[in-house]
């Protein structure tokens, strides 16, 4: 009986977890390496104006439209950052903190001069996710994996984010020497031939994918997260490239299944009656991870010295 619940009630959560998580950590590992870590903050939050667009244009709050118009605002962002940092030539922090603040006022602004903000656009789950409501209702046992009309009842965003999991995995293996060169010498990379430039950019609307893909599942406490904290405990534990890509596969993956446990046991453990918030949860184990990787990690000594370290 508990396999038969496990099955229904936690498997495709977790699963969409550990998706969501190597999706996000995956891109971040460059982005951290780049300076640019924020970045997944910034996206994660700028969809709000595309979700506003989408639906005075669509009419209707639904998956396909209002993540279409949460791409198009991301990508928007991704552009709009590069484009001040380059012509106004300032550092990547500050042209996020613009384009971020700028077209997250512009989509509080569209909701508060027209009707959308009295209908239910999911703002609350982007940033808190509903990972806990993604249940296998069709689920009867370990067997349904085997069957194709119960495989016909899985949440819709557990195939998206594997989809984009598996998309930004191909990608990352595809473009291994460009993105690996062009991150620890843009200079050296042009002269050899690699489009520095357009890589960083495919860098950032990759991570934007993700970010988007994830948003209404897990939330964006869970993206902005996962961006950083694996990545980063990866870093501290290897000064191969290669490896830190493996590692920080890992640290994501036991964030998801371990803070996504913590949350629905770990207050019965406690005595408490109610569980917690699973993207909370799992984004605290992986500052958890971090911290502990601070602490003991073979590389720990690296914390606030130069990137440019053994690729």
């Amino acid at each position: 009986m508990m396999g038969a619940e496990f099955v229904q009630f936690s498997l495709t959560p977790i699963l969409i977890g550990v998706f969501s998580a190597i999706a996000c950590a995956l891109p971040g590992n460059f982005l951290i390496l780049r300076r640019q870590a924020l970045i997944g903050d910034a996206i994660s939050h700028v969809v709000l104006p595309g979700i506003v667009v989408a639906f005075l244009l669509t009419g209707v709050v639904a998956a396909i439209p209002m993540l279409s118009g949460a791409a198009g605002a991301a990508i928007v962002a991704v552009v709009l950052i590069e484009t001040v940092k380059r012509l106004g030539k300032i550092e990547p922090g500050a042209a996020m903190g613009v384009v971020f603040t700028t077209m997250f006022a512009a989509g509080v602004l569209i909701l508060e001069q027209t009707d959308t903000s009295q209908v239910h656009l999911d703002v609350e789950h982007a940033l808190m996710g509903n990972l806990e409501s993604l249940i296998w209702f069709r689920a009867e046992g370990w067997h349904s994996l085997v069957d194709p009309v119960a495989l016909a009842g899985l949440p819709d965003e557990l195939f998206r984010i594997a989809a984009v999991c598996a998309l930004i995995a191909l990608l990352t293996g595809v473009f291994w020497r460009w993105l690996k060169v062009a991150t620890f010498d843009e200079a050296f990379a042009r002269a050899v031939g690699i489009p520095a430039a357009a890589v960083g950019i495919g860098l950032v609307v990759c991570a934007a994918l993700a970010a988007v893909a994830a948003f209404d599942a897990v939330g964006s406490i869970i993206v902005i997260a996962m961006f950083i904290c694996p990545p980063a405990a990866a870093r501290l534990m290897t000064n191969r490239l290669e490896s830190q890509l493996w590692w920080s596969v890992a640290f994501a993956t036991l964030s998801a299944v371990l803070g996504y446990v913590l949350a629905g046991y770990g207050p019965l453990w406690f005595g408490a009656r109610n569980a917690v918030s699973a993207a909370g949860m799992i984004a605290t184990v992986s500052g958890l991870i971090l911290g502990l990787a601070c602490l003991y990690g073979p590389h720990r000594n690296r914390i606030g010295a130069n990137r440019h370290g053994t690729p």
